[in-house]
C-alpha cells in the first residue's frame, strides 16, 4: 500500500483513539466527580452528565467507526490477506487486540444502551435506590471498558514496536 494512504489511516486511527479514549476518561475522571460538586440535586446531576455523555456519544460513535475501519485497512497494510500471518508474535498480539476490541466495544454499547436510559427514567420518577443500584452496574461496567481500552493501546504500542 502507498505510504502516505498508509499514515493517514494511521494518523485517523490515533487520533480518534485519542478523542474516544481521552473523553471516556475525561468523562469519568472529571465530569462524573464534578457533578457532585455542581449539585445536590440527583435530576439536575443526571441531566447534566446525561447531556454531556449524549454529546460526547456522537463522537465515540464516530470514533469507533473510524477506528474499526482504519484498523482493518492498517491489519491489511501490515499483514495483507495472509492466513498465515496468525502464526506470527505479531500477528498473535494483533488477534488478541481485535478480540478485546470487540469485547470492549460490546461491553460499552451494552452498558450504554442498557443502563443510560433506565437510569434517566428511573430518575425523572424518583426511584432513587433503584437508580443506585443499576450505577453500581454501570459503573462496574464502565471502569471494566476503560481497563479494555487501556489495555488495546498498549496491544497498539507493542504491535508499533515489533
Amino acid at each position: 500500500m502507498d505510504l502516505l494512504f498508509v499514515s493517514i489511516m494511521m494518523w485517523i486511527h490515533l487520533f480518534t483513539a485519542i478523542i474516544f479514549i481521552g473523553g471516556s476518561f475525561f468523562i469519568w475522571i472529571v465530569v462524573w466527580p464534578a457533578s457532585f460538586e455542581l449539585t445536590d440535586d440527583e435530576k439536575f446531576r443526571t441531566k447534566i452528565v446525561g447531556t454531556l455523555s449524549k454529546r460526547f456519544a456522537l463522537f465515540t460513535n464516530i470514533s469507533v467507526i473510524l477506528l474499526v475501519i482504519s484498523g482493518i485497512f492498517l491489519a491489511y497494510a501490515e499483514f495483507g490477506v495472509n492466513p498465515g500471518f496468525i502464526n506470527t508474535f505479531s500477528g498473535q498480539v494483533l488477534s488478541v487486540k481485535v478480540v478485546v476490541v470487540v469485547i470492549a466495544i460490546g461491553i460499552m454499547y451494552y452498558n450504554n444502551l442498557g443502563h443510560a436510559k433506565k437510569i434517566g427514567i428511573l430518575v425523572r420518577e424518583g426511584k432513587t435506590e433503584e437508580v443506585k443500584r443499576i450505577r453500581k452496574t454501570a459503573h462496574l461496567l464502565s471502569y471494566i471498558t476503560l481497563a479494555l481500552l487501556v489495555l488495546i493501546t498498549i496491544l497498539g504500542a507493542i504491535l508499533e514496536s515489533v
